[in-house]
């Protein structure tokens, strides 16, 4: 360290080249720890962040040399250990931290708190699968929890699309990353349970990410949503790879969104073929009963000889039991038809069409209504300004004055003050009066009294 007089004076260039030498020396290798916030990268390829904790914070470079030996891209909002040293930017006189090499220990930590919490629920049973909820063959309604903007939604309606089935698919919008989105999926999730209750089965859907990414699906909160809910949850997280607690809270965990669809939603198109086949093959087996039959008998006969006779009632308990097969049969084969055709109905019932046309009728009814009722009511509201307007001008003193009558008032000399004249008393000679006609006033003088 350089020793001066406590009386010398520092120029501000030779304090921070001694601060620096000083730092510099001190601080060569060392490791910080903090989380990654305000990164920037320029057009020079530099990475310019601020590595923080509650209390403090440090500027940071990481030069383009020593990012490409870097295990991942850093990003804001990462837990990392940074390794380099210190140094003093002389021209602003602030301290930095250049980094050598950055160990991404935010992902280990998630990770072993993933695993502490996963061995907790465990323990308290929310894994359980004597508790998990069958999933409907037929449902007729699904409503999936997720972002309506992510490519998950998207995989999941084309499936619904192609399977031609008649289910209903709702969209229950939440995010589905960030700090507030298991509480949201939560509450979502909550909400269905309470308020539809006829639904036949909730989607957790998310395209893949990091850890995280995924980080949502591994909180507690959302986990024992999953587990108190009495509709079955079906967890459609990331990829096949990924895995989170909701996977294993769920009824049913599905590699992707896609494979959740194809497992909730039953191929219309396949249904209607393996009727068909059904109805085919029964047809088939029918005919071939009938006819070894029919040979067995006329085997029989020829053996037989002319003992027909003693054979007549069991043929007749043959034809009646043939009878019955057949129209068992074509009660089985109406059955089967019915169901083609109330699928049929249904989906067509869900088409947006449809509904459309139905919106549109219930519209324009509902314009013409309102119509009516604006023109019933200014109708009525006119007759009963009109018989008001007649009212008032049959009691109004206006009418009166116009019929010959005046309004006299006199006048006091001193205050110019009127008073209305109902006696003769009121008055005496030469006082003046205000007489009000219907139509303008007259200023008259009093020269006589008389007394009627």
């Amino acid at each position: 360290m350089i020793s001066k007089d406590p009386k010398d004076i520092y120029s501000v260039s030779s304090l921070t080249k001694e601060l620096k030498a000083i730092v510099e020396a001190r601080y060569r290798f060392i490791k910080v720890q903090g989380e990654i916030s305000n990164l920037t990268q320029p057009f020079s390829g530099h990475s310019y962040f601020t590595l923080k904790d509650a209390d403090a914070q440090i500027r940071t470079v990481l030069f383009k040399g020593q990012a490409r030996y870097l295990e991942k891209p850093i990003e804001n909002g990462q837990q990392v250990i940074c390794h380099g040293r210190l140094s003093i930017y002389e021209p602003r006189g602030d301290y930095q931290l250049i980094v050598d090499s950055v160990d991404f220990r935010g992902s280990g930590l998630l990770q072993l708190k993933f695993e502490k919490l996963k061995q907790m629920l465990h323990d308290q049973g929310l894994f359980d699968s004597s508790l998990k909820q069958s999933l409907p063959l037929f449902p007729e309604k699904i409503i999936l929890i997720t972002s309506p903007s992510g490519a998950a939604v998207h995989d999941f309606l084309k499936i619904w699309r192609k399977r031609s089935f008649p289910v209903t698919i709702n969209i229950f919008p939440v995010r589905v990353q960030g700090m507030e989105a298991a509480g949201e999926i939560s509450a979502a999730l909550e909400f269905i349970n309470r308020k539809i209750p006829e639904t036949d089965a909730v989607v957790l859907c998310r395209g893949g990410g990091s850890l995280e990414d995924l980080w949502p699906f591994n909180e507690e909160i959302l986990a024992r949503a999953i587990h108190h809910s009495s509709i079955p949850v079906v967890s459609a997280i990331g990829h096949e790879i990924d895995f989170t607690i909701s996977d294993f809270c769920a009824d049913l965990r599905a590699p992707t969104p896609t494979a959740a669809a194809e497992i909730l939603i039953p191929d219309g198109l396949e249904l209607r073929k393996q009727i068909n086949r059904i109805h085919t093959m029964i047809g088939r087996i029918m005919l071939s009963k009938l006819e070894d039959h029919q040979y067995q008998i006329e085997q029989n006969r020829r053996l037989l000889g002319d003992m027909d006779s003693i054979f007549t009632h069991s043929s007749l308990r043959l034809d009646h039991a043939e009878q019955k097969l057949v129209s068992l049969m074509d009660n089985r084969l109406r059955k089967f038809e019915d169901l083609c055709a109330t699928l049929s109905l249904r989906l067509k019932k869900s088409s947006p069409k449809e509904k459309m046309q139905s919106q549109t009728q219930r519209l324009q009814f509902a314009m013409e209504k309102m119509s009516s009722l604006i023109n019933r009511n200014l109708e009525g509201k006119e007759a009963s300004l009109l018989q008001q307007a007649t009212l008032l001008d049959a009691v109004s003193p206006l009418a009166t004055m116009a019929r010959g009558y005046s309004i006299s008032s006199k006048i006091d000399s001193i205050s110019g003050k009127k008073t209305l004249l109902r006696d003769i008393d009121q008055l005496k000679i030469d006082d003046r009066i205000e007489v009000r006609l219907h139509r303008g006033k007259v200023e008259c003088g009093v020269i006589q009294l008389l007394d009627s």
